[in-house]
């Protein structure tokens, strides 16, 4: 039995990394401390904790630390174990998108130019993110109309160029007909471009130029003449302030009262290449450099484009340690700059006032949505929880059914749940469908703080008036009033209108038809995925699966040297025991099937 006010006694007064379990032994918090001692009694003690502190201090049934030498090494061990185990009170990168890259493998001895959207650290050179993944192209194109380098995803020597070679598109390395340093030049000019060292590229071309001139190779000074007029457009076009800094990132943060937005501007070169931004939710209770502390650890852990400057508004309390551990990853100086004044201040400013727009924009989207379903649906509240079911299975065999979740008008896959049907045999969706709701009301009727939270404001049904009738029968069973409403499809798979037990199709917008289809969408998926597992996990059962110290890895060995259960059932204790990892008692055990 673990006793918290037994085992914070026992806590050393050195740097570490705590790390707090609930009663399932999952981690739902990890930090790191220069004295464990002092920062996880911290959590205990009587003082003015927030909301979401208290929340998690209260789910806390055990905790484990490891001490280290350094607050260096405590925040780096940090960093990676909240990466792993993603614990649910930690700030975490929830955003799944990706934003592309431009590439550049300069191990390779021709080095191509492309866009992808995976950071590896393989000693490439990765420019960007790209929020816009049309600006990356749209770069990527002119360098390779601009550039001659070459145009193949798999170099190999060739005894003849292609056709870019002849259209002045390739130096044609394939066929040896440009040496290594030749073709370095080219790359070194381009990864200047993309660092946004325009001012130098531009002085080069201009030397070129006039050399050219000069020996009357007018066609070569002409290329060098348009190359150093397209640099000097896109050099324009990147243009964003005065900042002096060459190769800096800009956070800005700005909060609502139901999410967080962070913001990052990238420049380089005075010259800003991209943005992107993060949501976070139920973070209302932590302070602006908390979040940023944790944002900073995670976006930056396994990201090779480090700058060597981040400027944000809050100077974080562990500022000393990040700036150590980014410029150990970097292998140069990295600093966090909270500027005062002047165009920086101004610079972060503009970065936090762009998160506010963006959160903005995102909530009234979110906002407008949540209005139109509340008129479609008549509803004298906004519909803020919504649920769905969809129900899978073959010939009536292996019957699951799915439950995803709709909150303020945005998708939770998290809040997504399973069933297998219990009391229903054969092909009957409808009767699954009133078992299923009626097992999910009675979670939360008899546990409204369980896993399944409050009940929903409304049920789709995914299906028309069968479907409508079958979930009105389960809420009716427990005198609820949720209103039901059944999903129609259109001939594309869409949902193009909604019906009510009246068979009265509610039409509804472009915007509100492709959300409800993806819902739709999402809760049919999740139910064909369980579905899937649980027959093949019946298909794949066999008798071998009660012999105790049979395994999924002996079970496939056996059927692979033998070919059926039959045919182990015959085979000799000798012959059992040629296949890897089976014993002598283990084949005895297999000759008494």
């Amino acid at each position: 039995m673990f006793n918290i006010e037994e085992e914070l006694k026992k806590l050393p007064n050195k740097p570490g990394v705590y790390i707090m379990r609930d009663k399932d032994d999952t981690i739902i918090y990890v930090g790191k401390a220069i004295s464990l001692k002092n920062r996880v009694r911290q959590y205990f003690r009587k003082n003015d904790k927030t909301a979401r502190i208290e929340k998690m201090v209260s789910l806390i049934d055990h905790f484990e630390y490891i001490v280290v030498d350094n607050e260096a090494e405590a925040l780096i061990l940090e960093c990676n174990l909240i990466k792993k185990n993603r614990p649910k009170f930690n700030v975490l990168l929830k955003d799944d998108k990706t934003y592309p890259y431009i590439k550049i493998d300069i191990k390779s001895d021709f080095p191509n130019v492309i866009i992808t959207r995976r950071l590896i650290n393989d000693g490439s050179k990765y420019f960007g993110p790209y929020a816009n993944p049309g600006a990356a192209k749209e770069m990527v194109d002119f360098i390779k109309r601009k550039y001659q380098i070459r145009q193949c995803r798999n170099f190999k020597s060739n005894t003849r160029p292609c056709l870019n070679y002849h259209i002045k598109r390739c130096l044609a390395p394939c066929v040896g007909l440009v040496s290594k340093e030749e073709y370095r030049k080219q790359i070194d000019e381009i990864m200047d471009l993309l660092e946004g060292k325009t001012d130098k590229i531009l002085k080069d071309l201009e030397i070129k130029m006039k050399e050219a001139s000069s020996k009357l190779d007018f066609e070569q000074a002409a290329y060098l003449r348009d190359r150093r007029q397209a640099i000097e457009r896109v050099s324009e076009k990147q243009k964003v302030s005065n900042i002096s800094e060459n190769n800096i990132d800009v956070i800005g943060l700005f909060k609502s009262e139901l999410e967080v937005c962070i913001e990052i501007f990238f420049v380089r070169g005075s010259k800003m290449i991209g943005r992107e931004h993060y949501f976070f939710q139920e973070l209302r209770g932590m302070e602006d450099k908390e979040i940023l502390s944790g944002f900073i650890k995670q976006y930056y852990l396994d990201n090779p484009n480090i700058p060597n400057k981040i400027m944000l508004r809050e100077e974080l309390d562990d500022k000393e340690a990040i700036e150590h551990w980014l410029s150990t990853m970097l292998g140069k100086k990295v600093e966090l700059k909270s500027p005062k004044k002047g165009e920086k201040l101004r610079f972060v400013e503009m970065a936090e006032n762009n998160a506010k727009v963006t959160l903005e924009n995102k909530e009234k989207d979110k906002s407008e949505i949540m209005m139109e379903l509340k008129n479609v649906l008549q509803m004298e509240k906004l519909p803020r929880k919504i649920e769905t079911y969809d129900i899978s299975n073959t010939a009536g065999e292996y019957t699951v059914a799915a439950m995803c979740v709709m909150q303020d008008g945005v998708i939770k896959k998290n809040l997504s749940r399973r069933f297998k049907i219990k009391t229903v045999y054969g092909q009957d969706d409808p009767r699954c469908m009133e078992e299923v709701i009626e097992r999910r009301l009675k979670h939360s009727i008899e546990n409204p703080k369980g896993g399944f939270g409050e009940l929903p404001d409304a049920i789709f049904a995914d299906g028309g008036i069968t479907q409508i009738r079958a979930t009105k029968k389960a809420v009716q069973k427990y005198g609820l009033q949720i209103p039901v409403y059944g999903m129609v499809k259109n001939d594309k798979h869409q949902t193009r209108a909604l019906m009510d037990e009246n068979r009265k199709e509610l039409e509804i917008s472009e915007n509100l038809m492709h959300l409800i289809t993806r819902f739709q969408d999402t809760v049919h998926d999740t139910a064909i995925t369980y579905h899937r597992k649980v027959r093949d996990k019946q298909i794949t059962k066999s008798e071998l699966d009660d012999v105790k110290g049979i395994g999924e890895a002996k079970k496939k060995a056996l059927l692979k040297s033998f070919g059926s259960v039959e045919k182990i059932k015959q085979a000799s204790v000798e012959e059992l025991m040629k296949v890897k990892g089976i014993t002598e008692e283990l084949a005895k055990s297999l000759k008494e099937l």
